[in-house]
């Protein structure tokens, strides 16, 4: 079977489409024949070798990934031959707190990833697709759509709420039509009016122009009549962290994400000043993965999917999603 790998060094250009041979499942085991996967921003940074430049070589790289079980190992019983699944980011975090062994098993950094035309994966790392789902919408859940449900989930959110999301990358969007569907308020920022736009479409009840505006913090308070805002999706990280805090109501949460935007050190002192509470999320369990899964079927949410490229076409699909001109999620049909 062919599956990309990180071979002889980092960069787009360099991955290698390779021939490997056809894996077989063993005990507990499971046989996907992948059918799309969908590009995150940790996925740049492996393949460029920013993320962890001791990679061990070769490895298969993305960790979004969705197809069709095409053949169990002994002693199989989450899933059968012909079942629609998408595999969990960590594969060994099922449920409880992440630790350090839990992430250790991350596909596409610390263990082979989803690049690939078929997968071996232990049963109880998999999830069910919804049903009215594609699998290049399906692909897109692992990751972006996860780390939305938790970044809400961790913030308490609730009807009424005013939520702040940054941009209109795959976390931002899930994080909007998640908030919106809770009966949340959405304030969504972007470089782009057009994108703006969209994203009202999508749920949003205001939007602010970060390029045109650049304190757009003073913007967000004077939308929320000078309180803030009830939570921050923030997947910018140093660069815009302490506009985010800016923006946030006194004791407000920020659900740390992204290392998008650059910067410098953070000042503490606005979040003490305000009572502030900032947690990081990493992705998800299994457990939340599927709670998340029965509310997208449920409200019957479509992933927001800008572009789906061929297989063969891997690299460009990278490259596209590196130019930052992409709304929603970039997609691979394998």
């Amino acid at each position: 079977m062919k599956a990309y790998e990180i071979k002889d060094g980092f960069g787009i250009d360099a991955l290698a489409l390779s021939e490997r041979p056809d894996p077989k499942p063993g005990p507990g085991q499971v046989k996907v024949k992948i059918q799309a996967v969908s590009l995150n921003y940790r996925d740049l940074l492996v393949i460029k070798g920013l993320y962890h430049p001791n990679l061990r070589m070769p490895l298969i790289p993305c960790s979004d990934g969705a197809g069709e079980v095409v053949a169990v190992g002994p002693g199989v019983s989450r899933v059968k031959q012909g079942d629609r699944v998408a595999g969990i980011f960590m594969q060994s975090w099922r449920a409880g707190e992440v630790d350090l062994g839990k992430a250790k098993s991350a596909l596409g950094g610390s263990i082979d990833g989803m690049l690939a035309e078929s997968v071996v994966l232990y049963e109880d790392g998999l999830v069910h697709l919804p049903e009215h789902l594609s699998f290049e919408e399906g692909a897109t859940l692992p990751c972006a759509a996860l780390t939305a449900w938790n970044a809400l989930m961790a913030g308490g959110l609730k009807p009424g709420d005013t939520v702040l999301t940054l941009g209109t990358g795959g976390v931002s969007l899930f994080a909007l039509q998640f908030a919106a569907m809770a009966g949340a308020r959405v304030i969504a920022t972007s470089s782009s009016d057009a994108k703006l736009q969209r994203a009202m479409q999508l749920g949003a009840s205001a939007g602010v122009n970060y390029r045109q505006t650049p304190e757009w913090d003073q913007q967000v308070l004077d939308l929320t009549q000078g309180m803030g805002v009830d939570l921050v999706v923030e997947v910018g990280g140093a660069g815009t962290l302490e506009s985010s805090l800016r923006a946030l109501r006194m004791g407000g949460h920020i659900s740390l994400i992204g290392v998008l935007a650059k910067g410098s050190e953070v000042n503490p002192l606005p979040a003490v000043m305000k009572a502030a509470r900032i947690q990081g999320i990493l992705v998800g369990s299994r457990e939340m993965f599927e709670t998340m899964n029965r509310a997208i079927a449920l409200h019957r949410l479509k992933p927001v999917v800008d572009r789906v490229f061929a297989f063969t076409e891997a690299r460009e699909a990278l490259h596209f999603m590196e130019s930052g001109a992409h709304f929603g999620k970039v997609v691979i049909s394998v």
